[in-house]
Order: C-alpha cells, then sequence, then structure tokens
C-alpha cells in the first residue's frame, strides 16, 4: 500500500509533483502534533542564563503566565509555510535520489536501485531548495516564540518590525546557519528514515502504519542529534538585535564562553521529545497522501 517515491513509472514532473503535495501533507501533520515541543525548546535556547530550571519548567511558567495556547503561539508562521516547505524538502529528496541513481557509481546498487550514499546525497540535496521558504517563517518563529507576552500582536506585527528594522532581507536572517544545520540533519533524517524502513518491511512485502511510525520518529531523533547545537546557533542569531553578532562562529564562541559547552546542546530535551511522535507524524501523513496519489494517480 505504502511508496516512499512516486511510481517508478512516473515522469518527472509527474513524480515531483506528487512528492511536493504528500510532503505538504507530511509537513502539515508535523507542525500539528509538534509545535508545543517546539515552542519550549526555543525559550530554552533564547532565554538568559538561569531564568528556566529545565524543559518542566518552560511549560509550568508558560501555562501560567499565556495558558496552554501559549505553547501555540508563533504556529501561524510555520503552519502557513509549512505546505511549501516541507514540499519542497520531500521534493528535493526525491529529486536529490534520482539526480545521485542517474550519476550512478557509488549511489546506485547493482539492480539499478539507489544505494545507501545515493540516500544520504539525496537528504542532503533536500536542504537546498527548502531553505528558500523555511528561513523567513522560521526566523518570524522564533522571533514570536521568544518574546514576552504582548510584545507582538501577530505574524504581521512581526513581519513589519523585522522588515522595519532590517529591511526585507532581515526574513533571510540566519540563511547560512539553516543549511549549516539542516544539510547534515536531512542526510541523518531521510537516511535513519529509508534505512530502518528497509531493515522492517519483509522482502517483497508491504510497510506496515506501525514501522513508518517507528522509522518517522527515529529519523526525527537522528536529525536533532545532529541538528541541535546549529539549532542554538542559528536561533540566537535570529533573535538578536541587528548587529550584535557578525556571523555565526561569533555566536558560538561567546555562548561556550559565557554557559560552557553544554550550552550548545540547549533545547536537546525538548527536541528529542517532539521528534517522536511529530516526525512519526510527518512520515504517516507523507506516506498516506503519497499512496493516494500513486493509488488515484
Amino acid at each position: 500500500f505504502f511508496s516512499t517515491m512516486a511510481n517508478k513509472d512516473d515522469s518527472g514532473m509527474k513524480g515531483a509533483v506528487k512528492s511536493f503535495l504528500a510532503g505538504g501533507a507530511g509537513g502539515m501533520s508535523l507542525v500539528f502534533v509538534g509545535h508545543p515541543l517546539d515552542t519550549v525548546k526555543v525559550k530554552m535556547q533564547t532565554a538568559a542564563v538561569g531564568e528556566y530550571a529545565g524543559m518542566a519548567d518552560v511549560f509550568r511558567k508558560t501555562i501560567a503566565s499565556e495558558g496552554p495556547l501559549g505553547l501555540y503561539r508563533g504556529m501561524s508562521a510555520p503552519l502557513v509555510g509549512v505546505t511549501p516547505i516541507f514540499a519542497l524538502y520531500f521534493l528535493g529528496f526525491d529529486q536529490g535520489k534520482r539526480i545521485a541513481v542517474s550519476m550512478g557509481g557509488p549511489f546506485v546498487k547493482k539492480n539499478g536501485e539507489v544505494s545507501t550514499a545515493g540516500i544520504m546525497f539525496g537528504g542532503g540535496f533536500s536542504a537546498i531548495p527548502g531553505t528558500v521558504l523555511m528561513v523567513p517563517g522560521d526566523r518570524m518563529k522564533v522571533m514570536a516564540q521568544a518574546a514576552k507576552p504582548g510584545q507582538y500582536t501577530g505574524p504581521i506585527h512581526i513581519l513589519k518590525s523585522i522588515i522595519k528594522a532590517e529591511g526585507f532581507m532581515g526574513l533571510y536572517k540566519g540563511t547560512v546557519l539553516t543549511l549549516w544545520r539542516d544539510m547534515p540533519g536531512s542526510v541523518a533524517y531521510y537516511g535513519m528514515y529509508e534505512l530502518l524502513k528497509a531493515e522492517l518491511t519483509p522482502e517483497g512485502g508491504k510497510m506496515s502504519t506501525p514501522t513508518i511510525l517507528f522509522s518517522g520518529g527515529m529519523a526525527g531523533v537522528a536529525n536533532w542529534l545532529v541538528a541541535v547545537p546549529p539549532d542554538v546557533v542559528k536561533s540566537r542569531f535570529q533573535n538578536a538585535p541587528k548587529g550584535k553578532y557578525t556571523g555565526g562562529m561569533q555566536v558560538l564562541r561567546e555562548l561556550v564562553a559565557t554557559e560552557g559547552m553544554r550550552s550548545i546542546y540547549k533545547g536537546l530535551g525538548p527536541a528529542m521529545a517532539r521528534a517522536v511522535p511529530a516526525n512519526a507524524a510527518c512520515f504517516l501523513g507523507f506516506e498516506y497522501a503519497m499512496a493516494a496519489l500513486n493509488r488515484y494517480w
């Protein structure tokens, strides 16, 4: 029933459209399930030293001051943009695998299918088109999540504030750091999913829902183990006033000097807690959407 790619006999354009649409469905599933823990992660990463005692403290203080909906603050920006963003990531992954197969060599198995190296290549490639749409929404999300109650009235207010203070290109603050996070993270993400899926699916059999959920959850864990340090740097850089930092290396040096090496893993707890359910939901949404597209188109 399930297929992680469009049908092999699909044309390049048809397969690309299927990957784009199914990726959007997966991204929306991820945001609905994972945003509260993402809010906790960002609050921990951008907080002053000693402001929070841990993940549970962030939950308590956020709910006490803002109510349960405070955990969903900033969700409108990623939710509105998530369909094209994740659509582009899954499209990039699908096309990256196709490019790898066309290149041959270590990217192709003897039977002509994409190899583990080809899957890793496709994962890294996926970050390139996805980042184009990811950064503006991610910048707005970080600012909304790190803001004090009442600081912004909504995403339009944040958008206007960024453009007023930094110009239009302020929306793309942190682009290089996003690539620094997402390229190795995507190698781990898609690589773990595809490898676990292949290992857990009987030869000649069909992939089950539990296999999708487990493989997707572990893919999220693999991604964040790689991506948390650059994500901490990116969040600090994006939330800082214009001109405070010249780049990611200055943020990294300051973090290590003032808070120690452990500071670059700030937010690892909520990132790990979010990774399993959110990415399980993401891949389940993707697989069901792709299966429906393959069945009816």
